[in-house]
């Protein structure tokens, strides 16, 4: 079967780097899944959950927000957070939410920090996703 070379760049590290099946990229005008052979393209990637498939197993990482290059071969996607489901620290994820919702409440700041505000909630909120959905598949 093709696959897809995959690289998951943040600033700090290389988040994920492996051969895939397929990825599911929450990008800008929403999910897009990602095979072999995909047409090629650039997209801007919105804080969410993203999808990797490789052997028929899936993993979920939390991501931020940046670009993703794709080409037939390759997806290549910058990010300014990636974080494996097993890496996420629910407790400190349910506290950003929270404190991103002050702010938000607060509204005290400029259009720039409202918004600063805003992704740091995606970001939040995309981590629990993530990590909710591994912990409730484990329990069925």
């Amino acid at each position: 079967m093709p696959t897809l070379k995959l690289e998951i760049f943040t600033p700090e590290a290389v988040a994920y780097r492996d051969d895939v099946e397929m990825v599911l990229i929450p990008a800008e005008l929403g999910d897009m899944g990602v095979y072999p052979m995909h047409v090629p393209l650039m997209t801007r990637i919105m804080p969410g959950e993203l999808i990797v498939t490789k052997d028929g197993e899936s993993v979920h990482l939390a991501i931020g927000e940046g670009f993703a290059e794709i080409t037939q071969t390759h997806v290549r996607v910058l990010v300014d957070m990636a974080i494996e489901e097993r890496y996420i620290d629910e407790k400190a994820a349910e506290e950003a939410v929270a404190r991103a919702q002050q702010e938000i409440r607060e509204a005290l700041m400029g259009n720039q920090e409202v918004a600063a505000a805003q992704i740091a909630l995606l970001k939040s909120l995309a981590q629990l996703k993530v990590r909710r959905r591994q912990y409730s598949s484990s329990l069925k």
